[in-house]
């Protein structure tokens, strides 16, 4: 997931993804929830091995007149599903290729032995290979128009139903939804859609909340903030005053070619550029604060262990500073995201993040149903001002794509906050993560739980087993483990 380069809902939409940068206008980047792909760290990748298989999707769900269908590519593993009815555990995929995603998806591929399990990595519909039209799938908005939550889980509940009844020995199995930021809300909306498809559900990063009128739309913001200011002293006061060095810097033709050289970008930067360069250097704080792991990992870029640490020590500057020595500064912190390696010849602001992810659809979808607002004020975060406004989000929508939002349509398509009566979800959070905004972060009954990670990035518990791995997120796994036991032993009782 991403949050769009601008507190608007793009913000939110691309911030989901993770992908590359936007102009800052009506709204911010969209923030895409992963990319890059990296299984522990630099120095202990993991090589997972699984068939690649494509089952027959009805275009439309909902309807009668489309007829038509697509292949939808998902991944299967079952070295060790020996016996008949074992459980199968799912990924819900999201905005992306699932190539990538069970890739980066280390929690299954760790506990599958230990559980007996089949794994399925089902891809998202308009990503990756799983295209409804093909190459024209993005060309119009009547293609584009059956991309929706809705359609995708359906998807996910017809293709499991038939795995059950074609693979030999399935036919009971208990299915468990696993997925993380996007796909965790998909896991969630999964069990809660189709409770008789899927037992129960891990939900890790889920931001199911992050929607209109359910969450203030700056609490996103603010978490980034605390982590840069946690991290470091004076670290989250210099980003807050970086803006206006910037555009102190940029008001001249001097000193555009001073910021071009000094951040070592691959075009120079023109007077229109400003506005986007300051919404590149915010998605980069953001994408910070989402993968601020304890090890080297490469889920976005090539990063160091507790990357925002590293990024903290080059602005630890005193209120006195200049304008130019302080942006020499965010300059440095910048190139610990996109050059840790030092193998980068320069400084692309078009790319921020991994190209696994689907930019594209995301954003399509969060001018359609993930309409989520969000917004800073410069004082208790460390960007600079802008306010939610829904009515310039949907012009710009309608502008590109020919459709306009519907800001209360998630709310009430899957129960908004009223999401007690339903069971078997687990929803784990870290409070490094700044969808934690929009996660469910406390109980609701025995089988509807919250596991908060204190010390965990963006769904750092769905990664594989690390050394540098915090005795909280190890604990947090132990505990999903058992709720899976627990699940598992109580539908083959009932069944």
């Amino acid at each position: 997931m991403r949050a769009l380069s601008g507190p608007s809902s793009l913000t939110a939409a691309l911030l989901l993804v993770l992908s590359a940068g936007f102009h800052v206008g009506a709204f911010r980047t969209p923030h895409l929830l992963g990319r890059h792909r990296v299984a522990r760290s630099f120095s202990q990748q993991r090589t997972v091995f699984y068939k690649t298989l494509y089952f027959d999707q009805q275009i439309d769900h909902f309807g009668f007149l489309e007829n038509g269908t697509f292949k939808q590519r998902f991944l299967l593993n079952d070295e060790h599903w020996h016996q008949k009815n074992s459980p199968i555990l799912f990924y819900t995929g999201n905005e992306g290729d699932i190539t990538w995603f069970c890739n980066n998806t280390g929690f299954m591929w760790d506990v599958a032995e230990e559980l007996g399990a089949m794994l399925i990595f089902a891809e998202h519909r308009y990503y990756g290979e799983s295209l409804p039209f093909g190459d024209e799938s993005y060309s119009n908005a009547s293609y584009l128009n059956y991309l929706t939550s809705e359609q995708a889980l359906a998807d996910f509940a017809v293709l499991i139903e038939n795995l059950k009844k074609s693979i030999s020995g399935a036919q009971n199995s208990p299915v468990i939804a696993i997925g993380g930021s996007y796909g965790g809300m998909l896991s969630a909306w999964l069990r809660m859609k189709y409770p008789s498809v899927v037992i129960g559900a891990l939900a890790a990063s889920a931001p199911i909340w992050q929607f209109t009128d359910m969450v203030p739309c700056g609490d996103f913001y603010k978490i980034v903030t605390q982590d840069f200011a946690n991290s470091g002293i004076n670290c989250s006061k210099n980003i807050r005053r970086s803006w206006m060095a910037v555009n102190n810097v940029s008001s001249t033709d001097q000193g555009l070619q001073w910021l071009y050289k000094e951040f070592g970008l691959c075009s120079p930067l023109k007077e229109e550029d400003v506005g986007g360069f300051k919404g590149w250097l915010q998605e980069t704080w953001v994408n910070l604060a989402m993968v601020d792991y304890p090890y080297e990992a490469n889920f976005l870029q090539p990063l160091p262990r507790w990357p925002i640490k590293v990024v903290c020590s080059h602005l630890q500057f005193d209120s006195g500073v200049s304008d130019k020595q302080l942006l020499h500064g965010i300059a440095q912190a910048a190139k610990v995201y996109y050059n840790y390696t030092g193998s980068a010849v320069c400084l692309n602001m078009s790319q921020t993040a991994t190209g696994s992810l689907g930019f594209r659809g995301w954003f399509y979808q969060a001018c359609t149903e993930m309409v989520m607002p969000m917004c800073t004020d410069g004082i208790q975060d460390m960007f600079e001002p802008q306010v939610w406004n829904f009515q310039a989000f949907s012009d710009e929508c309608y502008e590109i794509f020919g459709v306009r939002p519907r800001d209360h349509w998630a709310g009430t398509v899957y129960g908004g906050k009223n999401i007690g009566s339903h069971s078997n979800i687990i929803f784990s959070n870290g409070g490094l993560d700044p969808w934690m905004s929009g996660g469910v972060t406390k109980n609701f009954s025995d089988s509807l739980v919250a596991i908060m990670i204190p010390d965990g990035a963006h769904h750092l518990d769905l990664r594989y087993n690390n050394e540098y791995d915090p005795q909280t997120v190890i604990r947090a796994r132990a505990l999903e483990v058992q709720y899976f036991k627990n699940w598992i032993k109580h539908s083959s009782i009932t069944r």
